[in-house]
């Protein structure tokens, strides 16, 4: 597996791939991988000749009083991880190399629609930065497709629109969301609760489902129901950021009419965030 630290070495190597027809598989991460990363370069491995992994944490899309500073970091298990799994390259730059102004005079890519709820209402500016540091790496890589994690409902739908708006010749890739044994959504995050949180964790995904039941047995006071889950969850020891009912397509609040629908949720355990979302289809 190759490992590049700077842009020139990383777009040669893929100016050659391009070059004798290979597909260019892109798969960004902030690193600290797990299955649910994995899952994505697999998917990749599947449709492309070269699978190209990113691993930078982007300071741009962490607010004031998150988790920045001590966002984990594995580099060399993240190494062996993803050679275990036959990705081609990693590109592993440095703040420096992504940002050479600095990030206050960085240019700023935003989808305002899509971002006005959920996480971003809960976390201003978060999108602006993961669009913008999507679109660097876009421009850099030049991949034929990109596969993002389900999990991030929300970003992938912005992801999906920045990419359709602004004529970006990328597939944007959706992959179902990975889940431990409990129905915990995998995430890097999931390494800052303690064994003790972790049951307590999977009521999220038991919430979203229980609502789904509701859904489906003809309840249509959404309003009610999102209450109904934020007491489950508050009883089951969790602080809810959010649980919305939304359509799946606008992410606005879902109206009577609407029947293609995401519940999109997003919880405090202690100081962990903790996101999660299931669709349903009325």
């Amino acid at each position: 597996m190759q490992i590049f630290e700077t842009r020139d070495d990383l777009q040669k190597t893929l100016a050659t791939c391009r070059q004798s027809g290979q597909h260019i598989g892109l798969v960004p991460t902030m690193g600290n991988l797990h299955e649910g990363h994995l899952a994505l370069v697999d998917a990749a491995r599947k449709q492309c000749q070269y699978v190209l992994s990113t691993i930078f944490v982007n300071p741009l899309q962490f607010g004031p009083g998150e988790d920045l500073d001590n966002y984990p970091k594995t580099l060399e298990s993240d190494y062996e991880l993803l050679a275990s799994r036959h990705c081609d390259g990693v590109f592993v730059p440095a703040v420096s190399e992504m940002y050479p102004n600095g990030i206050n005079n960085q240019t700023l890519v935003s989808v305002p629609t899509l971002s006005r709820h959920h996480c971003g209402l809960s976390r201003p500016g978060h999108f602006e930065g993961v669009c913008t540091i999507v679109s660097k790496l876009f421009n850099l890589t030049m991949p034929d497709m990109a596969f993002f994690g389900e999990k991030d409902y929300q970003q992938l739908q912005i992801i999906k629109k920045m990419t359709t708006d602004l004529c970006i010749p990328v597939k944007v890739v959706g992959v179902p969301t990975q889940r431990t044994e409990s129905g915990l959504a995998m995430s890097s995050r999931n390494n800052y609760l303690e064994d003790r949180q972790v049951s307590i964790a999977a009521n999220l995904q038991r919430s979203l489902k229980m609502t789904v039941e509701k859904l489906k047995q003809g309840e249509t006071n959404f309003s009610a129901l999102e209450l109904d889950a934020g007491e489950f969850l508050t009883t089951a020891g969790l602080k809810v950021d959010y649980f919305n009912i939304s359509h799946a397509v606008t992410l606005e609040p879902a109206g009577a009419r609407d029947s293609n629908l995401v519940i999109l949720a997003a919880v405090f355990l202690g100081k962990t965030r903790l996101i999660d979302n299931i669709r349903v289809q009325l």
